[in-house]
């Protein structure tokens, strides 16, 4: 599942005990080597959707992590991307990749910030996020999408991929269920908590809680991840679009 140069397990038990910040703070070095980190796989379609979507002016990386995000937005706006974290740790990898010489495009800034209090005014063109939702409660997430709104100029974008829910029974069904349970114990019983479900993030709560938030919600399969037996796409891509107003 690790690399041989990735995290050893006692380090991934000193992680699951922090906090979420100081949890990433440490496994940050070693964060790329592990498959925490959002592969190619998913990164490129999303490219080729923001193509279409696009060109931009400006974006943001929202929990971008070592900037796998930042990547993609590279590769479609002109002027300026940003990525935010909470992670002073992961923003430093990042960082110190996007010194290496001769990277061209946009001017890229690392900025430290909780998602749910962003310091940012209505300058950017696309929202991205990927894999981060999970470290978000239910009852946080109306926050955190008026809080994307807030830094979307009118007509703005918010994508991210949602992957179609395990198929119940199956191995990964129960891996997911399973690792869910066995953070809610680790959370009860032990302080700081470390917020990270993988089953709490569904599709038609998440639309409807962004149309509250003021956007215009599409569902775009994705061909290149596959379709499920029963013929659904095992992905789509969300494209929210900020309304001039937001909903009440």
């Amino acid at each position: 599942m690790f690399a041989p140069e990735g995290p050893t397990f006692r380090e991934l038990a000193v992680q699951a005990l922090s906090s979420v910040e100081r949890g990433y703070d440490l496994l940050a070095p070693k964060f790329d080597r592990t498959p925490f980190r959002t592969p190619a796989a998913v990164l490129d379609p999303v490219v080729r959707e923001l193509r279409e979507l696009g060109p931009f002016a400006g974006g943001l990386d929202l929990c971008c992590g070592t900037g796998a995000g930042v990547g993609v937005l590279r590769q479609v706006c002109r002027e300026r991307v940003t990525g935010v974290d909470i992670s002073a740790g992961m923003l430093a990898v990042g960082r110190d990749r996007e010194r290496a010489p001769d990277r061209g495009g946009p001017r890229v800034e690392w900025v430290r910030a909780d998602a749910r209090a962003l310091p940012f005014g209505p300058v950017f063109d696309v929202v991205v996020s990927f894999g981060a939702f999970g470290h978000f409660l239910p009852r946080e997430r109306p926050v955190l999408f008026e809080q994307v709104r807030s830094v979307l100029r009118p007509g703005g974008r918010f994508v991210f991929p949602v992957l179609a829910p395990a198929r119940p029974g199956s191995p990964l069904y129960w891996a997911l269920l399973g690792f869910d349970a066995a953070m809610r114990v680790r959370n009860a019983l032990w302080r700081p908590r470390f917020v990270m479900y993988y089953r709490g993030f569904r599709l038609a709560e998440v639309s409807a809680e962004l149309a509250r938030a003021g956007f215009a919600v599409e569902l775009r399969p994705v061909p290149e991840w596959g379709r499920r037996a029963d013929g659904s796409p095992r992905g789509r891509l969300v494209v929210a679009t900020r309304s001039g107003a937001a909903a009440g």
